[in-house]
């Protein structure tokens, strides 16, 4: 999709379709007030009779209107104000791309960016704007050998939101259009199947990233994890086939003048639970389980598109959980990284046992923060349902900057309490702690599990179980957080 800017007058712009944003009936904005004056008044007339409801995001599609050179106007419903709230923005914005999807015009012209969104500024709207038609667009990797529909829609020109000038607005078209490509390298990831999203192929990808982008990367085996003592990860690997990797990836946008920010995924790219055997129903969903790793390949790509001025790590710890004659058992005791010996009372409970193993590695880049991401638990889901992340850490500066950056890009994370009570739950009587700690409060619980392993820097830790994917009829990967993730590197860069 290519986004342009122009100062155009909408009743004389060269395109197949004019979009414009109307309020009850009434022509508010100064583009629909030009369009319904260019007609003479049918704009009006049309929007009189009723056939738009007055409901947010409702559409209509109107051709041929006299005096105007375009041969399309599709109105959109704000609803009850010309004064959108965030939610009412982007929705209004996912309906023109639905029509705009399956219509039959190679270009349009967007009048949205006049709209005024209640707490934010032109910068948020034209972002959003490039963002929310970007996900709209997004297609799933299908394998099949079926030809799929193809839009003609290739071309959005944008009028430039009051207050923005044109080579800033151009500069923020370009970073939004970075994250969106970040964001869809998310969702192929997690969307494509298990048998071809492997740890090696996870491994190939962010290669591959490295070659495209001037990115540093390594990538651990089985042998250099065993060398350097990451019997936490190992031991999760252990029932597989498929041979484990640690991936490496370093950014250096700020040369050696700033410390890194660390960013680390889970990246479990089929989870069976193990010996802990999960449920039938639904387990297909568990390709999604390495979205964390997803994630975070997804804002690399996005940083490194950008061109931001800070340095990131990126470390993805990634193999299958796999029942098998080799697999780990409850109640067997591993070794991590770190030194600690862990008791393995849950073999599903597998994804701190790989992140804290990659928190440890952490430690040798001498980091500004570290940041981990995982779809860790089922509790996240009861607690936040598919809105929010669960988001915990040992610095509350870090906490609120990301809590910032989720509320600004829509994106969300809500904090939940990481109390040193919640610590006796690990206690165990055959080693220095237990991976679960129960059902009650399970997702602080193994947020407590991973704080062992993060005292030496700032750390936080976001919970994606409820946000990563779909289920039902609208199947897929999100492609979240990488909207947050961006937003906070963006603003820690450029301020």
């Amino acid at each position: 999709m290519e986004f342009t800017l122009k100062a155009v007058s909408p009743e004389t712009a060269k395109t197949g379709c004019v979009v414009i944003p109307v309020t009850q009936g009434r022509c508010l904005t100064a583009s629909a007030q030009a369009l319904d004056q260019a007609c003479e008044g049918q704009l009006s007339r049309v929007l009189k009779c009723g056939d738009l409801p007055a409901e947010t995001g409702k559409t209509l599609l109107l051709h041929g209107l006299q005096g105007i050179t375009a041969p399309r106007i599709l109105l959109v419903e704000t609803g009850e104000d010309q004064r959108v709230k965030e939610s009412t923005y982007r929705a209004m914005v996912r309906a023109v791309a639905q029509n705009l999807d399956t219509m039959g015009s190679k270009d349009a012209l967007l009048c949205l960016t006049e709209l005024e969104v209640v707490g934010r500024n032109g910068t948020w709207v034209l972002e959003q704007t490039v963002l929310t038609l970007r996900e709209q667009r997004y297609r799933i990797p299908k394998q099949t050998q079926e030809p799929r529909p193809v839009s003609i829609w290739k071309k959005t020109i944008l009028l430039s939101p009051a207050g923005v000038p044109p080579k800033e607005a151009q500069a923020i078209i370009g970073r939004a259009q970075a994250v969106a490509n970040g964001m869809d390298l998310t969702r192929d990831l997690g969307n494509l199947p298990p048998n071809l999203v492997t740890p090696t192929y996870l491994a190939d990808v962010a290669q591959s990233l490295g070659k495209e982008w001037d990115i540093k990367v390594r990538v651990l085996d089985r042998q250099a994890m065993e060398k350097l003592g990451m019997g936490a990860l190992l031991a999760v690997s252990a029932g597989s086939h498929q041979p484990p990797r640690f991936i490496i990836m370093e950014y250096a946008g700020a040369g050696n003048r700033k410390k890194p920010v660390v960013l680390v995924g889970k990246g479990i790219t089929f989870d069976t639970g193990g010996i802990s055997l999960k449920p039938a129903p639904e387990m297909d969903e568990m390709k999604f389980d390495m979205c964390g790793a997803a994630s975070v390949l997804g804002t690399m790509r996005a940083v490194a598109e950008m061109k931001l001025p800070l340095n990131l790590v990126v470390l993805v710890p990634t193999c299958e959980n796999m029942p098998g004659g080799g697999a780990t058992r409850p109640g067997d005791v591993v070794q991590s990284l770190s030194g600690q010996t862990i008791e393995i009372l849950n073999t599903d409970a597998e994804g701190r046992l790989i992140l804290c193993d990659a928190l440890t590695y952490a430690e040798r880049f001498n980091p500004e923060a570290v940041i981990d991401v995982a779809t860790l638990t089922g509790a996240c889901v009861i607690a936040l349902g598919h809105e929010a992340a669960g988001l915990m850490g040992n610095d509350d500066e870090l906490r609120q900057a990301l809590q910032s950056a989720g509320d600004y890009s829509g994106d969300r994370a809500w904090p939940l309490p990481l109390w040193e009570e919640y610590q006796e739950g690990l206690k165990s009587n055959f080693a220095d702690m237990a991976n679960i700690a129960g059902r009650p409060a399970g997702t602080i619980t193994a947020a407590s599990f991973l704080a062992r392993f993060t005292k030496k820097y700032s750390w936080a830790h976001l919970d994606i179980a409820g946000v990563a994917w779909r289920s039902g009829k609208e199947k897929g990967a999100t492609g979240r957080p990488v909207k947050l993730f961006c937003r906070y590197l963006i603003e820690r860069a450029l301020g």
